[in-house]
């Protein structure tokens, strides 16, 4: 399928390590506290101490914010929906509605996880309590690239929205490099600074940005009437190729929304509170989505502008509403969105870091906590540092933000499908084994999940993209090769083990 041209967004532990995460028992941290590995019934919250992270300080809703943020809901308005209605066309909606279905699916996988484990390592923990190491090793790599790239990717949107922003209302243009320092130092310091304060900045720009979005798309719809829209309702013009690429690119919205798993040790009531933002991300995000689908068509249709073309969509769209301002304000709007984003995504990949370090796959150094912030020291600032380089990199080359943030986006999307795969083809094998959980649904629902996920990687390759597009295929392969190549030929450290309270 034709790839998105404009922005939107070591060595492993010892096998006993696996087996021992399998049979739910906690690992330790070399230093006498027990990891954050939490096994028991659903709803039932174990104790374990989370590796010195701030435990139990997040509230349902900050921990939600972190979902939410992973999957910048602002940007698909802005640049999905008019991406996926040059495939889909009027069945954009529909391809939101399916892509909802199939998200859904992978997220009761992960909610099932999170209803018996809690740790800062996400998915890859999930993983790594039934695949083979090697496996595993997969998942947690490919977890921690998404992660880091989808952060990557929002920097290069951010100058490229900012000069935009910039050049409209004063004729002039900042250096990128220096747009991407500005945008980049403050993500990073909050993510070292509190978890409490990072979350509730998410939960604040989130809030505010996805409001502006559904003003503008509540006046289009008062503008239109209560009637609805025949060429959207009756898929007119639609075609089944366009219409089964557009799909694939529509599941691209939601990635990110299980970054609330990486908050296992800092969330209260992690067993209830995660697997309900899981699901819960899911659920809204399908919802809005799908109303800025519909409401989009149909708002440009009254204008007679093309969406597919649309540089500004938010502009046209409040035009039509009645109200230009909100244009302006939605253009900031996707700038704070931009940057919660890029703080969930680091969020998220310090903690994966952080307890790949405690598992043997990364520098035992990587482990070190703050005393005082109580946040992973040193990968908060690996995974800000692999983050903001390729870009700046990129933009001192005189790359595009438009191409930064499709390239690097990319790549952040093989990480997560790969990790939503691996995550949805464990599943069954950990219910049955370690819980005796076996029924229709854990029978057919995890294959369902991992064989989308199959379809959104095969669906992307064929036919080939040109350019770029077509070569980072293969660089994610080759990432993935040297990081289990260094997995099998590092002599493995074992990580300590110890009961917990």
């Amino acid at each position: 399928m034709t790839p998105p041209q404009k922005p939107v967004a070591a060595s492993g532990a010892e096998h006993g390590f696996y087996n021992l995460a399998a049979a739910g028992q906690p690992e330790g941290n070399g230093a006498g506290k027990t990891s954050p590995a939490v096994n028991g019934a659903p709803g039932k919250n174990a104790k374990a101490s989370g590796y010195g992270l701030r435990t139990e300080s997040l509230s349902p809703m900050e921990t939600l914010a972190q979902s939410i943020s992973g999957a910048c809901p602002t940007l698909t308005p802005f640049v999905t929906v008019p991406l996926v209605y040059t495939l889909a066309g009027n069945a954009t909606w529909l391809a939101y509605v399916l892509g909802t279905c199939g998200i859904l699916l992978v997220a009761w996988c992960i909610s099932r996880f999170a209803r018996y484990s809690s740790s800062p390592g996400s998915l890859y923990s999930y993983a790594a309590m039934i695949l083979p190491p090697w496996l595993a090793a997969t998942a947690a790599w490919s977890l921690l690239l998404a992660y880091i790239m989808g952060s990557a990717s929002n920097i290069g949107a951010f100058y490229y929205y900012a000069n935009v922003i910039l050049r409209n209302a004063t004729g002039h243009e900042l250096s990128t490099l220096l747009l991407s320092t500005i945008f980049a130092v403050p993500f990073i310091w909050i993510a070292w600074r509190d978890v409490k304060l990072s979350a509730r900045a998410m939960l604040v720009m989130e809030a505010c940005s996805v409001t502006a979005v559904v003003a503008v798309m509540a006046l289009v719809l008062f503008r239109h009437g209560l009637h609805g829209d025949p060429n959207q309702l009756h898929l007119r013009g639609v075609t089944a190729s366009g219409f089964r690429q557009g799909l694939v690119l529509a599941l691209y919205s939601f990635v990110g929304f299980e970054a609330a798993t990486a908050l296992g040790s800092e969330s209260r009531n992690p067993l209830k509170t995660i697997p309900r933002a899981v699901i819960l991300t899911s659920v809204l995000g399908g919802v809005f989505f799908t109303i800025c689908a519909y409401t989009e068509i149909l708002g440009f249709g009254m204008s007679g502008k093309d969406l597919g073309t649309s540089d500004v969509p938010m502009h046209v769209l409040a035009g039509v509403g009645g109200m230009p301002v909100l244009g302006l304000l939605i253009d900031f709007g996707a700038l704070v969105s931009l940057f919660a984003g890029s703080l969930a995504g680091i969020t998220a990949a310090a903690r994966v870091l952080l307890q790949m370090s405690h598992n043997g796959l990364t520098h035992s150094s990587l482990r070190k906590i703050h005393t005082r912030n109580e946040t992973p020291t040193g990968a908060t600032i690996v995974t800000g540092l692999a983050a903001f380089l390729p870009v700046a990199i990129l933009a001192v080359k005189g790359t595009s933000g438009v191409d930064v943030y499709g390239w690097l986006g990319m790549l952040a999307v093989y990480g997560f499908v790969v990790s939503y795969g691996l995550v949805c083809f464990a599943l069954p094998g950990y219910l049955r084994d370690h819980h005796g959980v076996v029924n229709l649904a854990t029978r057919t629902i995890p294959y369902i999940a991992c064989l989308a996920m199959v379809y959104a990687v095969v669906a992307n390759l064929y036919p080939a993209p040109e350019g770029v597009y077509g070569k980072l295929p293969y660089v994610f392969l080759s990432y993935l090769a040297a990081v289990l190549l260094l997995f099998v030929f590092r002599s493995r450290a074992k990580p300590s083990l110890q009961e917990g309270s």
